[in-house]
């Protein structure tokens, strides 16, 4: 092989100062040169005959390739894998860096005949080498694949075939066989418990083979087959992973055509997979990467981007179908879900997808994010437009709660659980703020702020409305004093109330507390005026005012009673203090009216013919009152 050598620079020295010498006399000076450079150049060898120079360099070659081509034509030709002997793959990695070194070293001399065809049988070698080993490469990957212990636990170091998110419920034996029923399996993923940890997808021994393999390729030229080898295999993986981790493979119409019980499932689905696909499988796929390419980053980031666009892009359009989807307000706490997830997976986003060729899948993750702000801001749109259009026709019966003031209330409660989100997306649209021509001064306040405080006017204008539907003043108060009471507790009791501020929940305690004393100006009013006594005139007439009076008392309370019985203040402690404001209000002017009735003169013994009710009897059709149960209208949920 040295001998081989020598006889290659020897013919190499010949050759360029045949090329650069314009006359004999430059061409022995640069073969002294050479003599004077390297002692075994001797000043004899160089000065054969320059004319003579092409068929020796033509020979030189001619015996390197020769040699070559006996080494390596065995391993290309043979019938079963060259690494599953180490010393047969050292052997052909050696022959085919000496082939890529001949190459390379002879290049220069292509302008002559007999080297360039020399060279084209070289290439056609090369060519055939980085088959082979093209073919060893994918083998390998494969083999590497089918080695994983699928039955391993998982941490730090465990095989990427032991990941999934499964449910329990899933067959057994799709473990067993391939996607088609064949039985070459695919490693996918087993369950995991969280998202803390690094896989090796291949055992370190086949990544050190494959490294070498991928050395040679791109050093020969290959690079872009090599990738394209790595990377269908490794995306095979990726693939199947995330079919067993229960993402399917849905266009945005499928999403679109989706009941929506299915669809949140789909949701969970696809959250477990996109924290699993960030946390674990990318960052995974990004370290074979590097160690495989290793020393050639460029080859190493294109190869990961081609493993890892299929699957994100199938992530990133499921969102995006969310995203665009319908704006029904029951929707809005899976696309917080689906919003959350893309907002915390930015960073994951960010890190393993930071070279060039992954650009746009990062950009296209922030988009899809905002998509999501833009979906949620689009879906309280419509809370408010469904506030607005809830038409008033029905009145609740007894006064009771109306639906949508229960609904409202408990959906922005629930809401509010994700106010740092909710917080996030309206901020993002701080300039298109609903308008604030009735709301009090919010300079300093969020823009979620804002927004909560405009929902609760559009709901409390629409109560209004709905109000005027009864026909009794009473009644109309207490339907008021029904929802606001439930809107204030609502808001005490959750972040509604610092979103709100206490300055909104004491205007709206009193307007509740001016509600009470609506009702009982338009219900007990007239009953009391007719308790109160003329002095002024005569005794006998004072007898009769008073016995008509009473009766009309009577008749008035015995109505307003049998009226009042079924209306519903659906609060405990309401109904009790309204029951002590109206005891209050009625008990001591009645019983100062019948001791004076009962001491008229000329009304004397006759008196308790016409006392229908002592105190205690009115007491007791008091305490009476509100017993509506007003169905699931009426009810405090």
């Amino acid at each position: 092989m040295a001998e081989n050598g020598e006889e290659k620079w020897l013919a190499v020295a010949r050759h360029i100062a045949k090329t650069l010498g314009r006359n004999d006399t430059m061409a022995d000076d640069i073969l002294q040169i050479f003599s004077n450079f390297d002692g075994r150049f001797s000043r004899e060898k160089l000065s054969e005959k320059i004319g003579d120079d092409d068929s020796s360099a033509c020979a030189a070659l001619e015996h390197v390739l020769k040699s070559l081509e006996r080494q390596i034509s065995q391993y290309v030709a043979a019938d079963h894998p060259i690494w599953v002997d180490s010393a047969d793959s050292s052997a052909f990695l050696e022959a085919v860096d000496e082939l890529i070194a001949t190459v390379r070293d002879w290049t220069p001399m292509a302008g002559d005949k007999a080297i360039a065809a020399c060279l084209l049988r070289a290439d056609d070698l090369v060519q055939q080498s980085m088959f082979r080993i093209e073919d060893e490469f994918r083998s390998l990957m494969e083999r590497g694949g089918e080695s994983l212990e699928l039955s391993r636990g998982y941490g730090n170091g465990e095989s990427a075939g032991n990941l999934s998110c499964d449910s329990e419920d899933e067959e057994e034996e799709d473990a067993d066989v391939g996607v088609n029923g064949d039985d070459h399996q695919i490693p996918t993923a087993k369950p995991i418990g969280d998202y803390d940890i690094v896989i090796d997808a291949l055992p370190s021994g086949i990544i050190s083979d494959l490294q070498e393999m991928a050395k040679r390729m791109v050093a020969a030229g290959f690079g872009k087959e090599c990738s394209h080898v790595y990377s269908s295999c490794r995306r095979e993986f990726l693939e199947e992973s995330l079919s067993r981790l229960g993402l399917k493979k849905l266009s945005i119409e499928d999403v679109h055509k989706m009941p929506w019980q299915d669809l949140e499932d789909e949701i969970e689905r696809w959250i477990k997979a996109a924290n699993v696909s960030l946390r674990i499988l990318f960052p995974s796929e990004r370290r074979l990467c590097d160690r495989v390419f290793f020393g050639f980053s460029s080859a190493a980031d294109l190869s990961f981007m081609e493993v890892c666009r299929g699957s994100t892009i199938k992530l990133l359009n499921f969102a995006d179908a969310v995203a665009i989807g319908s704006r029904s307000p029951e929707r809005l706490f899976k696309i917080l879900d689906v919003f959350e997830t893309m907002r915390d997976l930015l960073p994951e986003f960010e890190s393993v997808f930071s070279d060039q060729y992954c650009l746009f899948l990062r950009n296209e993750a922030v988009t899809i994010w905002k998509r999501l702000g833009e979906a949620i801001r689009g879906i309280f749109m419509e809370l408010e437009n469904l506030i607005s259009r809830d038409p008033a026709k029905v009145p609740v019966p007894g006064g009771g709660l109306h639906p949508i003031t229960r609904y409202v209330m408990n959906y922005l409660r629930a809401a509010c659980r994700s106010r740092q989100s909710l917080e996030q997306v309206f901020e993002e649209n701080a300039t298109a703020v609903p308008p604030v021509s009735k709301l009090e001064d919010r300079a300093s306040s969020s823009s979620l702020s804002v927004q909560m405080a405009w929902i609760m006017e559009l709901l409390e204008s629409n109560l209004e409305a709905k109000s005027k539907i009864y026909k009794d003043p009473a009644l109309c108060s207490v339907f008021m004093m029904n929802n606001g009471r439930y809107i204030v507790q609502k808001v005490r009791d959750s972040e509604l109330g610092s979103l709100l501020g206490d300055d909104w929940i004491r205007k709206h305690t009193a307007k509740v507390r001016q509600f009470h004393t609506n009702y009982q100006r338009s219900s007990w009013n007239k009953v009391l005026g007719l308790l109160k006594m003329d002095t002024t005139v005569a005794p006998n007439v004072a007898a009769r005012s008073m016995k008509e009076k009473l009766k009309l008392f009577n008749q008035n309370f015995e109505e307003i009673c049998k009226n009042q019985y079924t209306w519903i203040i659906f609060d405990e402690q309401l109904k009790e203090e309204l029951k002590i404001s109206i005891t209050k209000l009625l008990l001591p002017p009645y019983q100062s009216f019948i001791g004076r009735f009962q001491n008229v003169p000329e009304i004397g013994r006759n008196a308790e013919r016409h006392i229908k009710y002592d105190v205690e009897d009115l007491e007791g059709r008091i305490n009476d009152l509100f017993r509506g149960s007003g169905g699931s209208n009426g009810g405090r949920k």
